[in-house]
């Protein structure tokens, strides 16, 4: 699979010119979007088997800063899935190669109504797909 690529808008930098912070978590949610669409697994699927998946931790550590038409390669991983939970790891790289931003997030699978999805035993198709991606 290959890496999300994004490109920072003028619109996403602040008065330093630099990126503001919290639009790297937009990016990781852009990325894992363009992620499920790739598994076969797009949020328009999920929603319409009654799956909700909220964020339930976020965690980003900033190791460089970005700025304007700057090029964002974001390579996603599987780093745990379980029958109710999903980690993913996050590596955002600029155009030279270096490591703007390392990421997880981990996510809870709910039918809409608030309860919670076994996607082991009520959607094994997606929790293979996202277990053979596990690193």
């Amino acid at each position: 699979m290959g890496p999300y690529l994004h490109f920072v808008q003028y619109y996403e930098t602040d008065r330093m010119g630099i990126t503001h912070h919290s639009n790297y978590i937009r990016w990781m949610e852009e990325a894992r979007t363009h992620f499920l669409a790739e598994i076969g697994w797009p949020y328009d699927k999920l929603e319409e088997s009654g799956i909700i998946s909220p964020v339930t931790s976020l965690n980003c550590d900033y190791k460089q800063t970005s700025t304007f038409a700057d090029e964002i390669s974001i390579t996603l991983s599987v780093v745990a899935v379980k029958a109710a939970k999903l980690s993913l790891a996050y590596q955002m790289i600029n155009q030279a190669g270096v490591v703007v931003c390392q990421a997880t997030s981990e996510h809870s699978f709910l039918q809409q109504d608030g309860g919670f999805v076994n996607l082991k035993k009520d959607y094994p198709n997606f929790f293979q797909a996202l277990k053979a991606l596990e690193d």
